[in-house]
Parts: C-alpha cells; sequence; structure tokens
C-alpha cells in the first residue's frame, strides 16, 4: 500500500510518501523480478509519478494498480490529478490496471460517474492492460457483484466482443498466467 494523502491524514494507508523510492523497496522490487512475481499495489495519484519511474526502472516486472488508482479527491482538481496520474502511469507498458472498487472512492456513485472513472482507465491504459476486478468480499460494504457485474456490462456495451472478453476475462488469464481449465 503506497496510498498517501499529503494533507489529510486520516486517508494515509502508507506510514510516510515515498515509499517505491526507498533501497529496501526496491530490492524487494528486484527480488520479485527474479521470481516472476507480479507487483499489485494501491496508490492515491499524488504517487504516480514515482510509480512510473519504478515501472521503468524494472522493465521486466509486472505492476498492477489496484483500485483504479485511487480517485480520491473528488472535487474538480482532484480529479484532474487523478486522470494525469493515470496516463503517466498507462504510459509505462508493465503496468497493468484493475478496474475495481468504483464505488469506494465516489461518495454519491451515478452510473454517469463510474462510468467516466473505468472509461478513463481503458482510455489511459488501452484495452489490452485493463481488467475488470469486484473488490470481493470487500465490495458487498458498498454494493452487490451483481449490481457491480452489471454496472461494468452496460459501461462497456459498445466496446466489441472480442474487448469486452479482454476486459472481463482474458486480460486476467494472460497477467496472472492462468492457465485454461
Amino acid at each position: 500500500m503506497l496510498s498517501w494523502h499529503p494533507t489529510e491524514p486520516a486517508k494515509c494507508f502508507a506510514l510516510r510518501p515515498g515509499i517505491a523510492n526507498k533501497p529496501a523497496f526496491r530490492r524487494g522490487v528486484s527480488l520479485l523480478g527474479r521470481h516472476g512475481r507480479l507487483l499489485e499495489f494501491t496508490l492515491y495519484p499524488y504517487q504516480a509519478e514515482e510509480v512510473a519511474r519504478l515501472a521503468l526502472d524494472f522493465p521486466n516486472q509486472t505492476f498492477i494498480v489496484n483500485h483504479c488508482g485511487s480517485p480520491i479527491d473528488r472535487d474538480h482538481a482532484g480529479m484532474l490529478r487523478w486522470k494525469k496520474g493515470l496516463k503517466r502511469l498507462g504510459s509505462a507498458p508493465n503496468i497493468k490496471i484493475k478496474i475495481s472498487a468504483l464505488t469506494a472512492y465516489d461518495p454519491s456513485p451515478t452510473p454517469e460517474s463510474l462510468r467516466e472513472v473505468a472509461l478513463h482507465c481503458i482510455e489511459s491504459f488501452g484495452v489490452d492492460q485493463s481488467m475488470f476486478g469486484s473488490d470481493f468480499p470487500v465490495g458487498r460494504l458498498w454494493t452487490s457483484f451483481d449490481a457491480i457485474f452489471d454496472g461494468f456490462k452496460a459501461i462497456v456495451g459498445d466496446f466489441s466482443e472480442a474487448e469486452q472478453s479482454a476486459l472481463f476475462h482474458d486480460n486476467a488469464r494472460r497477467v496472472y498466467r492462468m492457465d485454461p481449465l
């Protein structure tokens, strides 16, 4: 968890900023790569630049951003910061995004607000680097699994069948190296 907020300590999950820049953390990342392991993490937009640099420094390591990159600050400036951060992260070919926990950071979710977040994730990373995730069982604090799944289907209803298959299944199978049954 790299999620550190500079002005709201109650929103911090990390003990301090800049964890991804610390030598011990970077040594750990190098060990993951040697063993073919993935690195999944949560971050806020404030950590986007340091994670993008980390990805560039470890080009053979696969990184997965969880929870849409956590659009934590929902005012206009906060959403612009989030959008810019996602674009930066999406420019690294070894970073993937999990479109999950859509309602966790939205105090008044609407189909339109959820669609905006999900589509910006896909726009920033591309269909081939994006995948849907439910965040269950934690997600049931906000909504039902069926509502999440149906919401995802509605958001990408105009996407091709191949793109939908990639987002709902194929990308996760490839990234997590799951053999077909």
